[in-house]
């Protein structure tokens, strides 16, 4: 199967730590690359996360690292420092790093450095604040950018203090958008025969997220607010508290509207003023949240998801995480995998082939498992 993937033979060299840049690489290794993971010799941050641990490394790791060969090299050693711009002179496809900000220069490990010897390299560099501007050498994490971002300002209940999404949606994305370069990078490199340099970061992936709040503040000057689990721009498109727990209805156009107001019986809302349209919802938010969420407390989650649902109402259960790992939905799709020599759940590639999802990958090494591989790679003559 792995030959059938469709980065089968391209190598992936990673000095990475925490998550955005190895979360890269797990996603190349999902898809057939053959991913060499380099750690200090402390191992990467991400092996002390708790609160839940796994063969001695926080299960964060787990999740993040499956797939690949892992590496123990002390760049601050020439020696081992040389190993390193050997196994990316002479095997490396794709170089990925997120070493503190400039500071790749003083170890060789920047692009102009490496591509004098390796012209066709994919080099590809997270970072924090991007590669420009006054704030670009600073470090960063997931929470400063959803912070710095507005990600924040929009995120919690109105007249509360500011919350961060409950997910690293930052890290998570700056990985995807930056395998999404090193795709593209290497699809040029077929065809024009030449290497790219591929810069994804923190800040530019939050501000990104930010698109809609961002062109609807260019568009009248208004800020989003805060609206808990809603929207700025829809109603009704949020959680109301049914009589055992919460669900999540959208009714995100005027005939859905009609649509929901029908199936909780009260088809007269959809005729009222205040809520015909979304621009009127919007400005009575408060009062039709009032009377959608009144009617919706007096049945359970799963009586109104399934009156919604046969309305064709956009409806969803708030679940806790053992309810989706549990869920007939979750298991039809086969996301939640088992690697073939471990026994620890994780979350394999959101991506099918021919209707087939690329199989579970080996289990995250211990730091230096794969040193003895590494030297027997470097003696074999080139």
């Amino acid at each position: 199967m792995l030959r059938d993937l469709p980065l089968a033979g391209v190598v992936v060299v990673e000095l990475s730590d925490s998550a955005s840049a190895p979360f890269s690489g797990r996603i190349l290794a999902a898809l057939g690359a053959e991913v060499w993971k380099i750690e200090r010799p402390a191992g990467d941050s991400a092996r002390g996360w708790g609160p839940s641990k796994w063969k001695g490394s926080g299960a964060a790791y787990h999740a993040l690292n499956r797939g690949k060969r892992t590496i123990c090299l002390d760049i601050k050693d020439r020696d081992q420092l040389a190993t390193l711009h050997r196994l990316i002179a002479e095997h490396a496809d794709v170089f990925i790093h997120n070493l503190r900000p400039g500071s790749s220069a003083g170890y060789g490990l920047d692009a102009d450095s490496l591509r004098v010897t390796k012209p066709e390299l994919v080099y590809c560099e997270v970072g924090a604040f991007g590669h420009a501007g006054p704030m670009n050498t600073l470090p960063g994490y997931d929470p400063l950018m959803q912070a710095f971002s507005g990600i924040m300002s929009i995120t919690g209940e109105e007249e509360q203090a500011p919350v961060r999404a409950g997910v690293s949606i930052v890290d998570f994305g700056t990985g995807m958008w930056a395998v999404i370069g090193i795709l593209s990078a290497l699809y040029r490199r077929q065809i024009k025969h030449c290497g790219a340099t591929v810069n994804s970061s923190l800040l530019e992936t939050a501000i990104a997220w930010m698109s809609v709040g961002i062109a609807n503040f260019s568009a009248d000057g208004e800020e989003g607010g805060r609206h808990g689990s809603g929207v700025a721009f829809i109603v009704p498109h949020r959680a109301y508290a049914a009589a055992d727990g919460h669900l999540i209805v959208s009714a995100a156009n005027d005939a859905l509207f009609a649509k929901l107001c029908a199936a909780i019986d009260h088809p007269e809302w959809a005729g009222d003023d205040r809520f015909a349209t979304n621009a009127g919802r919007l400005k009575n938010r408060v009062e039709i949240d009032r009377l959608i969420g009144e009617r919706l407390s007096t049945d359970t989650r799963a009586a109104w998801q399934a009156r919604l649902q046969a309305a064709g109402i956009p409806v969803a259960p708030i679940q806790t995480t053992a309810e989706v790992v549990g869920h007939e939905q979750t298991r039809a799709l086969g996301i939640i995998e088992t690697p073939p020599d471990d026994e620890i759940g994780l979350v394999g590639l959101p991506l099918s082939f021919d209707g087939k999802r690329p199989p579970p990958l080996h289990a995250a090494r211990e730091i230096g498992a794969d040193n003895d591989q590494l030297e027997r790679l470097l003696k074999v003559p080139q």
